[in-house]
């Protein structure tokens, strides 16, 4: 990130007080790879941005946010006023350490982790999420099938192991534990469904939800 970005970023971290949002995705053409059998290169292509931006407007419409910030290697079609972070490619939960870092040093008590693939999402639920996370300093959005993690609220100044991954809710709840945090689980569909099979596409009713997005 350039020492602009970075400058231009400081000040808005300073304007106001609420969490700052972190959004996590790849290469666009590296993800959503399991759709391969059901979508097109371009028609995954275009499920990808049109999922993300549905993400970048519920967080920036949340009351309970200040600041949006998505992690990637590149910066696509994500809006020139959002800031990007650049990941490396190592892992994802690398990348989420060093950005969690950063907002640490920039003072930013409250950080929402957000994937790119939750089309239902809305500003109420990410609202939602971040009033259960400053009741206990920890919240977390487990996906629907109750073992992964959708979304994360830290109120914490405390670096936290980000366990991205398998079986990732049962981790996360156990790093929570370890910070002496006080977790809750938020269960709410906008921040339950995700897309990462071609069984999600019928719930989606993908052609339909993208054409909405235009």
């Amino acid at each position: 990130m350039s020492l602009t970005i970075l400058g231009n970023l400081t000040r808005r971290l300073d304007e106001r007080r609420g969490a700052c949002v972190l959004i996590a995705i790849k290469e666009r053409s590296r993800c959503k790879t399991r759709l391969a059998p059901a979508l097109e290169p371009q028609a995954r292509l275009d499920l990808v941005r049109a999922m993300l931006a549905a993400v970048l407007s519920a967080a920036g419409e949340a009351r309970t946010v200040r600041q949006v910030i998505v992690v990637s290697p590149e910066r696509d079609a994500v809006p020139a006023d959002v800031p990007v972070l650049a990941d490396t490619g190592e892992s994802l939960n690398d990348a989420l350490t060093q950005a969690h870092r950063m907002l640490r040093d920039f003072g930013c008590r409250e950080a929402v982790i957000l994937p790119a693939d939750l089309p239902g999402i809305s500003a109420a639920d990410i609202d939602g999420l971040v009033h259960a996370g400053r009741s206990g300093g920890f919240a977390i959005a487990p996906d629907d099938a109750g073992t992964g993690t959708n979304a994360l609220c830290l109120v914490s100044a405390q670096p936290f192991r980000f366990q991205f991954g398998l079986d990732s809710q049962r981790l996360h709840l156990a790093e929570a534990g370890r910070l002496e945090l006080a977790p809750r689980v938020v269960r709410l569909p906008g921040l339950q469904f995700d897309v990462d099979s071609p069984a999600d596409l019928a719930r989606l009713e993908d052609r339909q939800w993208l054409a909405r997005q235009a």
